[in-house]
């Protein structure tokens, strides 16, 4: 597909990478090694991260869902089994939802649940609007996340669009067998949300890795790859 970065190894059945937000294809670079020895294995960079084209407009979930539909069919690849992590789960969800675009998916620190507003959490966002008016640059520098500020105008809306969208009703459509493997350490999906994905997926199972964070298929990439291999097996 025009504008998207990906690359390939290994050979026989296809598995694909989808990656988090703000990350690239190579953040799978164990998982890569590994299972290319198994399978044929393709990961590429979303639009607006790595080395693929920038957006051309703020894009969804759903978007997201149609570029990696439409990569798949330009490469040729059908019901690929896939393993996706944080952001990447939430376009696997998205996916699944619609129809079977996967075979089997190992979903890790899937992001996608949006939790109800707390009273602190709107009194800020109400201070935020309310500087924003006043001073628009101060307003971003001190409301704004680490990682909404490293964004550009653009990317910004995008975010928005996706981390308020809630998956629970997508992921209580899917009828392929998923795993989702959260770490125990997990702040950003921590296990509660992964234990509500579980419940929303008829006959999905959970793994959870102990000593590992967000990124757990990094923190212990054994684990993780021997988890994913059991499953897709």
């Amino acid at each position: 597909m025009k504008g998207i970065s990906y690359l390939q190894a290994g050979s026989g059945r296809d598995l694909v990478f989808l990656h988090g937000y703000l990350a690239r294809k190579e953040s799978f670079y164990p998982q890569i090694k590994y299972f290319s020895r198994f399978y044929r294995v393709t990961a590429f960079d979303f639009p607006g991260f790595g080395e693929s084209a920038p957006i051309p407009r703020p894009y969804s979930v759903a978007d997201y869902c149609d570029v990696t539909e439409g990569f798949l069919r330009e490469m040729g690849i059908s019901e690929p089994l896939v393993i996706a992590h944080s952001f990447g789960g939430r376009v696997a969800i998205k996916c699944l939802s619609r129809r079977p675009v996967f075979d089997r998916a190992v979903l890790c620190g899937c992001a996608g649940i949006v939790h109800r507003r707390t009273l602190s959490y709107r009194l800020r966002v109400k201070a935020y609007r309310m500087v924003r008016s006043i001073a628009p640059a101060y307003a971003e520098r001190r409301f704004g996340s680490e990682e909404y500020r490293s964004l550009s105008p653009l990317m910004r809306e995008s975010f928005k669009r996706i981390v308020n969208e809630d998956l629970r009703a997508d992921a209580a459509k899917i009828t392929r067998p998923v795993l989702f493997v959260c770490g125990e350490k997990d702040t950003q999906t921590p296990p509660a949300d992964a234990e509500l994905f579980h419940a929303c997926v008829k006959g999905s199972r959970l793994r959870l890795l102990k000593d590992c964070g967000h990124f757990a298929h990094l923190d212990d990439p054994l684990m993780f790859n021997m988890a994913a291999e059991e499953f897709f097996q």
